[in-house]
């Protein structure tokens, strides 16, 4: 088989088209657009001779597409997954946001990093190869989910359901980058409880505002305990993203001339596969006890406050994969075979401080798998885009994904 020439195939017109198709639909969460594209994804996947059908799950109506090309048998199967639902549209934007507008550069739109253009670059991947008469021995599963965004219950859904894969593709941007390791999350609430007193006497207070004022850089600055290497270390990071400061727990503001007496600080702590949530907590209450060292009288409290749990919803668990697994191999092998470079490989930043499917891929349903798409570099902004080449490139690095993990048949 002349991988070189199946490349050349690639149909760049016609792979735009198809990402502009999917951006233009309209996919926040927990919306009817998600069912529209959805839908519009099964209909695309039958169309090129899948066996694809639509998932439906839980109490809301919500459902995801899962889409299979079956091999003849004897390879490992691949499973690539990708979520539809997108973050809502900022201020800021000079194009619109649901155009699809493709231009010398770039293709736009909201979600065409996070993750249309992935979630189109596999499809794009299958197509040109089934067009171009390949027959695989092992199985291609194409899985379009919903709800990634309240924490992967699209995805969670279907493993509780049973889909299974020998290896799987997901594909978070990460600019091409194969990212062996993400963090998990923990979200937390810290109230600080001090004694008031009026300016003239604040001698004599306990300053909650001062006291976050002191312990907001400290918590940006924690690494936790329990880190099996340093680049499991290096996944960790805490950061305060909500801080304020008042009177009483109402936070009343109308009366500055007092000290403020009730603070309360919201953020979120990343850890690494091997830590957990318990020694997360203990080693921020280890911090907690050193800052009521130094505001004597302060009174602490540490919530953790996972509202996506409290609803309900999944919750984003750490993920990982061996750096000699065979998933990594055939990925790195296809991008060196694409760029003719070696592909940078491992937990890297900003990806690595995510949360994503793969987590829930990794641990509930126990494959190995690569984290790894295009966009990256424009994302969560204004005029989110990701480039052009990325695009095409990707769907080269996952056709030839494809055939290294899943083999050609012998009578292709």
């Amino acid at each position: 088989m002349d991988r070189k020439a199946l490349l050349e195939r690639v149909d760049e017109t016609a792979c735009l088209d198809f990402v502009s198709m999917m951006v233009k639909h309209k996919t926040y969460s927990e919306t009817p657009g998600e069912t529209v594209l959805v839908e519009r994804m099964v209909r695309e996947m039958r169309n090129i001779g899948l066996d694809a059908a639509v998932r439906p799950f839980g109490d809301k109506g919500r459902c995801n597409g899962v889409g299979t090309w079956a091999g003849q048998g004897g390879g490992p199967s691949l499973l690539f997954n990708g979520h539809l639902d997108t973050n809502p549209v900022t201020e800021g934007w000079t194009v619109d946001p649901w155009g699809g507008l493709v231009d010398e550069r770039f293709v736009y739109g909201i979600g065409v990093s996070n993750m249309k253009a992935s979630d189109a670059a596999w499809f794009c991947a299958v197509k040109t190869l089934r067009e171009a008469g390949v027959r695989l021995r092992g199985d291609v599963i194409l899985t379009y989910v919903v709800g990634e965004l309240q924490g992967g219950v699209g995805t969670e859904a279907l493993l509780r359901e049973g889909l299974r894969a020998d290896y799987f593709v997901n594909g978070e941007p990460s600019d091409l980058v194969a990212v062996t390791m993400h963090a998990a999350a923990l979200k937390f609430q810290i109230e600080l409880t001090g004694d008031t007193r009026h300016l003239s006497k604040r001698e004599a207070a306990v300053d909650a505002l001062a006291a976050g004022c002191d312990l907001v850089p400290r918590l940006n600055a924690m690494t936790f305990s329990g880190a099996l290497s340093p680049e499991h270390a290096s996944v960790n990071r805490c950061h305060v993203g909500v801080f304020r400061g008042a009177l009483g727990r109402e936070l009343e503001e109308w009366r500055p001339p007092q000290v403020a007496d009730f603070s309360v600080l919201k953020g979120s702590a990343r850890y690494a596969p091997g830590q957990t949530r318990e020694g997360v907590l203990a080693d921020m209450e280890r911090e907690l006890e050193a800052l009521r060292g130094r505001f004597p009288g302060l009174r602490t409290t540490l919530i953790s406050m996972d509202t996506m749990e409290e609803k309900g919803l999944a919750l984003m668990p750490p993920y990982e994969v061996r750096r000699d697994s065979p998933i990594v191999s055939a990925i790195n092998a296809a991008y060196r075979e694409v760029r003719g470079a070696e592909q940078p490989t491992g937990a890297i930043t900003p990806t690595r401080f995510y949360g994503s499917d793969a987590g829930h891929l990794h641990e509930l349903g126990g494959m190995e798998g690569i984290v790894c798409g295009c966009g990256g570099r424009y994302n969560t902004m204004p005029d989110e885009r990701v480039d052009i080449v990325d695009y095409v490139d990707m769907i080269k690095v996952y056709m030839l994904t494809i055939l290294n993990v899943c083999g050609v048949a012998d009578d292709a």
